[in-house]
């Protein structure tokens, strides 16, 4: 069965709002335990549990996490958004922000494949003190 464009909509909006809220396990529980999740900095291929390690990690770092000018394109078989994600790092109250398109592959109502297209630049900005 194919997921539903309104169906697909649904998971995006809530993989992206359960990271705002800090909720990793209801954002992992979006992903397929098979996903690959890629990204554009580095090139490389990681599992949702480093995904969401590495989320519990920004959490922990940020206050204030939102998704910003939320751009969402659902279709049969996938999604793609652009955001841009702001926050404060908790540290020093810094403004941060990361402008991103991500690219989704949705099967049985779960996301199978999700690639991540940051600037390096905003990245290198992002994570600064990140062990802070």
């Amino acid at each position: 069965m194919t997921d539903s464009v309104q169906s697909i909509e649904t998971l995006a909006k809530r993989f992206f709002d359960a990271i705002e809220a800090g909720d990793i396990a209801a954002m992992r529980a979006s992903l397929a335990d098979d996903a690959a999740i890629w990204h554009n900095t580095d090139e490389l291929v990681v599992t949702p549990d480093h995904t969401a390690q590495t989320l519990t990690g920004m959490v922990q770092r940020i206050t204030d996490i939102h998704y910003a000018d939320r751009r969402l394109t659902a279709f049969p078989g996938g999604f793609v958004q652009q955001h841009v994600l702001t926050g404060k790092r908790r540290h020093d109250g810094v403004a941060v922000r990361l402008p991103c398109a991500i690219v989704c592959r949705v099967e049985g109502g779960l996301i199978t494949r999700l690639d991540e297209y940051f600037d390096s630049a905003h990245v290198a900005t992002f994570r600064k003190f990140a062990t802070s």
